[in-house]
């Protein structure tokens, strides 16, 4: 294995999860009147679908980021773990029938117990922090000129 395989293999992860997301959103999808919150089922079919291709565009981008080993794997973790924390939360909310602290519009004011309201902000509150931090390192990731394997167009 050479120096930067890890580049292609943290890549290769986020495609997986990138297409097991807009699978599972797809499969949302076709539930979306049978969940309690019917308006939240319909965010946590689209996100899933958005925030799955955005793994997969992710995942093609990776090797192409000057990354460190620990900071593609850490970039790479938050990357996946912010687009799962977040669908996951609308999911619960909608299944729940809650999450009106967090996302009222999606919820139409709907609140849970306090350990489903908790739960979902602390799912979303991660996930935006993950997101974040892992926005942040493929930005830097992209810095300065293109690797000298690929082709420099």
């Amino acid at each position: 294995m050479g120096s930067s395989d890890w580049l292609p293999r943290h890549g290769r992860r986020l495609l997986q999860v990138g297409a097991l997301l807009f699978f599972l959103g797809l499969l949302v999808g076709l539930g979306v009147q049978r969940f309690a919150i019917p308006r939240l089922g319909l965010s946590t079919h689209l996100l899933g679908i958005m925030q799955g291709t955005f793994l997969i565009a992710a995942g093609l981008l990776w090797p192409r980021l000057k990354l460190t080993r620990l900071a593609s794997r850490i970039g790479s973790g938050l990357a996946a773990y912010g687009c799962l924390a977040a669908w996951t939360a609308n999911l619960c909310g909608a299944v729940w029938g809650a999450g009106g602290s967090m996302v009222p519009m999606a919820a139409g004011g709907v609140h849970g117990s306090l350990f489903q309201e908790g739960a979902i902000r602390i799912l979303l509150m991660s996930s935006a922090l993950s997101l974040t931090g892992a926005a942040l390192l493929i930005l830097w990731g992209l810095r300065g000129s293109a690797p000298p394997d690929s082709d420099g167009r």
